[in-house]
């Protein structure tokens, strides 16, 4: 369970946001990098159940993260 020190930690590396380089590929959340093993898998199950979430408020039962993609595969 993330600690009080963890905990913002584990937030950001499980929010759907994710900047991009020069090139446009993702990168990863730095937050990610400062996190231990057990706060990384919290952080994906985290990051699970929000995309469950937000699939089931949207009105097309789409993730922050498949709307992301959608969004890249309409601009091609």
């Amino acid at each position: 369970m993330a600690t009080p020190a963890t905990e913002p930690l584990v937030e950001a590396a499980a929010g759907a946001f994710r900047e991009r380089d020069a090139r446009g590929n993702v990168r990863f959340a730095p937050a990610w990098w400062d996190l231990d093993e057990a706060g990384r898998r919290e952080a994906f199950e985290a990051a699970c159940v929000n995309r469950v979430l937000e699939a089931a408020l949207d009105p097309e039962g789409l993730s922050s993260t498949a709307r992301a993609v959608v969004a890249r595969l309409r601009r091609r």
